[in-house]
């Protein structure tokens, strides 16, 4: 988690900052799902799941975003 964290503070461009936020949703999920799983509480499913619903949708928006209107290359860290 530490390593996608850098990542996206640090990522060279802002597709490899998306790409570990994504990772760092995705993780976050599967600890979520696991907890409810060794507490035996399946509501933690549907929490998990709609997180994991929450996080793609956000993920599109953010790539469809920097496609329309892409980061100037005055300002951008490349």
């Amino acid at each position: 988690m530490g390593i996608a964290l850098a990542r996206a503070f640090i990522g060279p461009t802002i597709y490899d900052r998306i790409l570990a936020v994504n990772m760092f949703g995705t993780k976050t999920v599967l600890f979520i799902a696991v907890y409810g799983f060794l507490t035996e509480r399946p509501e933690f499913m549907d929490i998990a799941l709609i997180y994991a619903l929450i996080n793609f949708v956000g993920v599109i928006v953010v790539l469809k975003f920097v496609e329309r209107y892409p980061p100037n290359s005055a300002h951008s860290d490349e």
